[in-house]
């Protein structure tokens, strides 16, 4: 969902096998009418198991202050057995299966 507001810090991961774009910054206002994507967060590994755990120390590095992100989500995505399993289908995010 949409989180308007201030970008207050913007601390982005970095290292092997990881790439982000984005068009944002630390003190860049966010609107009501922004494409709620503010950055694009990629790991890479040689296996499965060597990206998931480069994403996870990516989104735990990553510090996005001042409103609102997906980052919670990913992180639950990241270490579900299904996910690292290979066991994913389109209908998961609706049915619930990454909530707290």
């Amino acid at each position: 969902m949409p989180s308007p507001g201030t970008i207050t810090r913007w601390v982005p991961p970095s290292g092997p096998g990881i790439r982000m774009e984005s068009g944002v910054a630390e003190g860049c206002q966010v609107s009501v009418h922004y494409d709620p994507l503010l950055a694009k967060l990629v790991a890479a590994g040689a296996t499965r198991d060597e990206a998931i755990a480069r994403m996870q120390r990516a989104l735990e590095a990553f510090v996005v202050e001042g409103l609102e992100t997906a980052i919670p989500f990913h992180r639950r995505v990241m270490a579900s057995a299904a996910f690292r399993e290979g066991r994913t289908h389109t209908q998961m995010v609706e049915q619930g299966a990454f909530n707290g």
